[in-house]
C-alpha cells in the first residue's frame, strides 16, 4: 500500500481533491453557483499539461466520487420547489419528500435554512434547476469517460464551452449598451429638432389664421351691406302686393271652408254614432271570451307548475347521484396515482441506500471492510519478518 501511494501522480491528487471539494459543495444550497469556481481552476491547472490516463484504482476512486455527486444532485432535484409544479395533491408530495429527507438529513437542513433566509421566485428556481441538470449531465459524461478511458477530457471541454458562452454573452451586453446610448443621443437630437420645427410651424399657422380672419371679416361686411339694401327694397314691394292678394283670397276661402265644414261635421257625427254602437257590442263579446280563456290558462298553469316541480325534484336527485359518483371515482384515481408514486419513490430510495451501504461499508457490509483492512496488515507483518531475517544474517 505504501508503494502504491508513493506512485500516485500529482495530477491525480489534484483532481481527486477537486472532486471531494465538489462533493462537499453539493451539500450546500449554493452548490450550482460554486461549481464553476471549482471547475475553472481545475481547467487552468490541466490546460497546459498533457492529458494523462489514470490507473484502474485511481479511476475507480474518482468514479465513486462522481457517482456520489450524481446522487446528491438527483436528491437536490427532488427537494427543490420547482419539482413540485404540476402535482395535484401537495400533501402527497410532502409525504414523498419526507421519505427522501429521512436518508439525507444534512442536505435537507442546509437547503431549508437557505430557503427561509432568501425568498426566490419561480423563474430563479427554474434557472437553478436547469443549472443543476447541466452539472449533472457534465458529471455523468465525465463519469462515463473515466470508466471507459480513464480520462476527464469531457469535463475540461464543458468548462471551456461555459467560459466561451459567458465571454460571448458579455460582448453582446457591451454592444447592446453602446447601441442604447447611441439611440438615446439620437432620440434627444430628434426631439430638439422636432420642437423647433413645431414652434416655427405654430407661429406660421397663427399668422395665417389671423390673416384669414381679417379677410373673412371684410368680405362678410361688404356682402352684408349689399344684400341688406337689395332685400329691403324687394321686401317692401313684395309685402304690399301680398297684402292685397291675401285679403281677396282669405275672403273667398272662408266662405268655402265654412260650407264644407258644416257638411263634414254632420257626416262625421253620423259615422261616430254607428262605430260607437258596434264597438260596445264587440267589447261585451270579447270580454266574455277572454275571461273563459283566462280561466283555462290558469288551470293549465297550475297543472304545469306541479309537473315542473316534480321534474325539478327528480333532476336534483339525479345531479346529487352524479356528483357522488364523480367524487368516488376521483378519490379512487388519486389513491391509485398516490400508491404508484410512493412505490416508485420507495424503490429509488432503497436502491440509493444499498449503494451507499456498499460504498461506505455500512450494516451487513462491515465484514467486507474488515477483510480489506486485515489483508494489508498481513502483508506488513510478512515484510517485517523478512527484514529481521536479513539483519540476523
Amino acid at each position: 500500500m505504501d508503494e502504491e501511494s508513493t506512485n500516485v501522480s500529482p495530477g491525480y491528487v489534484r483532481l481527486f481533491q477537486y472532486l471531494v471539494l465538489l462533493k462537499l459543495l453539493l451539500l450546500t444550497p449554493c452548490c450550482l453557483s460554486l461549481l464553476h469556481a471549482v471547475l475553472v481552476p481545475l481547467s487552468k491547472n490541466m490546460a497546459n499539461k498533457k492529458m494523462e490516463i489514470f490507473s484502474p484504482l485511481e479511476a475507480v476512486q474518482i468514479c465513486a466520487v462522481l457517482e456520489d455527486c450524481l446522487d446528491q444532485l438527483a436528491i437536490l432535484g427532488y427537494i427543490m420547489p420547482v419539482s413540485y409544479e404540476g402535482r395535484t395533491d401537495i400533501s402527497n408530495v410532502g409525504a414523498s419528500i419526507f421519505k427522501i429527507l429521512l436518508f439525507s438529513f444534512l442536505a435537507n437542513h442546509l437547503f431549508s435554512r437557505a430557503a427561509k433566509q432568501s425568498a426566490v421566485s419561480s423563474n430563479n428556481l427554474r434557472k437553478v434547476q436547469a443549472d443543476r441538470q447541466d452539472a449533472s449531465d457534465v458529471i455523468a459524461e465525465t463519469l462515463q469517460e473515466m470508466q471507459t478511458s480513464g480520462t476527464f477530457q469531457s469535463l475540461l471541454q464543458a468548462v471551456q464551452r461555459e467560459k466561451e458562452r459567458k465571454s460571448n454573452f458579455h460582448t453582446t451586453i457591451i454592444r447592446e449598451e453602446e447601441g442604447r446610448k447611441e439611440i438615446k443621443s439620437l432620440q434627444k437630437r430628434l426631439q430638439d429638432v422636432k420642437k423647433e420645427k413645431e414652434l416655427e410651424l405654430q407661429n406660421r399657422n397663427e399668422m395665417i389664421a389671423y390673416l384669414k380672419d381679417q379677410l373673412q371679416e371684410m368680405k362678410a361686411k361688404t356682402d352684408m351691406e349689399s344684400r341688406y339694401v337689395k332685400k329691403d327694397t324687394e321686401l317692401q314691394v313684395y309685402q304690399t302686393q301680398k297684402k292685397c292678394s291675401n285679403a281677396e283670397s282669405d275672403l273667398v276661402n272662408e266662405i268655402e271652408v265654412s260650407t264644407i265644414f258644416r257638411l263634414f261635421v254632420k257626416y262625421l257625427q253620423q259615422k261616430l254614432e254607428e262605430k260607437l254602437e258596434y264597438w260596445m257590442e264587440k267589447y261585451e263579446k270579447d270580454t266574455e271570451s277572454k275571461q273563459q280563456e283566462l280561466n283555462t290558462l290558469k288551470a293549465s298553469k297550475a297543472n304545469d307548475l306541479a309537473a315542473l316541480q316534480e321534474l325539478a325534484k327528480q333532476c336534483r336527485l339525479f345531479e346529487q347521484a352524479i356528483m357522488e359518483d364523480r367524487v368516488e371515482k376521483e378519490a379512487a384515481r388519486r389513491k391509485v396515482e398516490q400508491d404508484a408514486l410512493e412505490l416508485k419513490s420507495i424503490k429509488k430510495l432503497q436502491a440509493w441506500w444499498r449503494g451507499t451501504m456498499v460504498r461506505h461499508n455500512i450494516g451487513p457490509y462491515k465484514a467486507l471492510k474488515k477483510s480489506k483492512e486485515d489483508e494489508p496488515k498481513g502483508k506488513d507483518k510478512g515484510k517485517k519478518e523478512k527484514a529481521g531475517a536479513k539483519k540476523r544474517k
